[in-house]
């Protein structure tokens, strides 16, 4: 059996050997975690400035395209304009053809035609020439019935030696005919 012995009485610490062992044994472990942190906190924030000038060059990038496009798309609306413009005049150049065709196929043939006015807005206006009224009539009343036209207008009627002479108006579109 082993004994030991102290011969030294053990000394009361003051505040001030407190403090020394405490700054030697505890305090340094503080400052390496506190210099963890200060690391730590360096690279993140290395980080939001990397990716903040990232963003700002995608931004910038961003807005180059747009500048670069923006001439490309004012030429598809206007190239869009134009198709729809086409568009339009084919409509109405079908509409205007059709109604052409409808009213040569239904022409009688005891009608002479001495004029056929094209009108780019408005329609056909058909000038002619009979022996019988009654054609006229009965083609004008053919016209209204069969509803093909927005409008059919009968005037100019006038008597002659050789037969009866009539304008016909044909309105094709919207606009009201001009005079």
């Amino acid at each position: 059996m082993k004994y030991h012995i102290n011969l030294f009485p053990r000394r009361e610490k003051n505040i001030i050997d407190k403090g020394i062992y405490f700054s030697f044994h505890y305090l340094r472990y503080i400052l390496v975690i506190t210099q963890i942190v200060v690391i730590i906190v360096f690279f993140y924030r290395f980080k939001v400035d990397q990716e903040k000038i990232d963003l700002k060059e995608a931004l910038t990038q961003k807005e180059e395209i747009l500048l670069i496009s923006e001439p490309i798309v004012k030429e598809a609306r206007i190239i869009e304009k134009k198709v729809g413009d086409i568009h339009v005049l084919l409509k109405n150049q079908l509409q205007f053809s059709d109604a052409f065709e409808y009213v040569l196929s239904i022409f009688p043939e005891k009608i002479t035609l001495h004029k056929l006015a094209i009108s780019r807005d408005d329609g056909l206006e058909l000038t002619g020439k009979t022996t019988d009224v009654n054609v006229v009539r009965a083609f004008y009343n053919r016209l209204i019935k069969d509803k093909r036209f927005l409008g059919v207008e009968l005037s100019g009627i006038k008597k002659e030696p050789t037969g009866f002479t009539f304008s016909l108006f044909l309105r094709t579109t919207n606009t009201p005919k001009k005079t």
